[in-house]
C-alpha cells in the first residue's frame, strides 16, 4: 500500500467542538499510510458565482489545498438535522466553477459524533447525497455515528474507551484500504 495524503474538513468551526477532538484521535490512529492535514474553511465568504472568475485568496487556498489532496475525511457534527452552512459553503467553494471541480474522483469519507443518540446519522447522509453529486467515490462502510460522552475523547484526541479506540482505529484502517481501491479501479490523473 502507498502513502496517502488525506485532507480532514471539521464540519464546526467551534475551538472546542467535540468533531474536533474526534478528528484529533482519527488522526492519532490514522495507518501510517495516511499523512492526515486540516483543511481549514473558517476565513471563507459565502460563496456566490460573481467569484467564478476571479476567486478571492482565501478560497483559491482552500481549493487548491482539497486539489492537493489524495482524499478527504469530513469529520462532522449534524446542525438541525443536515450539514453545518459552513461546511456546505466550503464544499461548494472547492466544487466550482463547472467543470473545475476539486472533488471530482477523489476518495472520501464521512465520520461525526453528537452527544444525541443517533449520532450524525441524518447529518451523513445529506452529505453524502452532496458528495455523490461532486463525483467523488465515497467509503459507505463502515459507518460511523458516535455517540459522545463526557470524558470519551480527551482534548488531546486520545480515546478512554477501547472499544471505541478499537473502533475507530478500524475505520480509518479500513478508509486507508478503500482510498487504495479507488486509486486501483480509478487511477490518479497525471
Amino acid at each position: 500500500m502507498g502513502t496517502h495524503k488525506v485532507g480532514y474538513l471539521i464540519g464546526s468551526l467551534a475551538t472546542q467542538s467535540i468533531n474536533r477532538k474526534l478528528a484529533k484521535a482519527l488522526v492519532r490512529l490514522a495507518p501510517p499510510a495516511l499523512e492526515m492535514e486540516e483543511i481549514s474553511f473558517k476565513d471563507l465568504p459565502l460563496y456566490s458565482y460573481d467569484y467564478d472568475s476571479d476567486y478571492p485568496p482565501a478560497a483559491r487556498a482552500f481549493k487548491d489545498a482539497i486539489a492537493r489532496m489524495d482524499a478527504v475525511l469530513f469529520v462532522t457534527p449534524e446542525y438541525n438535522r443536515s450539514i453545518p452552512g459552513a461546511l456546505k459553503n466550503a464544499i461548494d467553494w472547492a466544487s466550482r466553477p463547472y467543470g473545475q471541480n476539486a472533488f471530482t474522483r477523489k476518495p472520501s469519507a464521512v465520520i461525526g459524533t453528537s452527544i444525541g443518540a443517533i449520532g450524525t446519522a441524518i447529518c451523513q447522509q445529506h452529505l453524502r447525497s452532496v458528495l455523490g453529486f461532486c463525483n467523488s467515490p465515497q467509503m459507505n462502510a463502515p459507518e460511523a455515528y458516535i455517540q459522545f460522552k463526557d470524558g470519551l475523547i480527551t482534548d488531546d484526541g486520545e480515546v478512554t474507551v477501547e472499544s471505541t479506540r478499537e473502533f475507530l482505529r478500524g475505520y480509518m484502517a479500513a478508509f486507508a484500504d478503500f482510498i487504495e481501491r479507488v486509486y486501483t479501479a480509478l487511477p490518479k490523473e497525471a
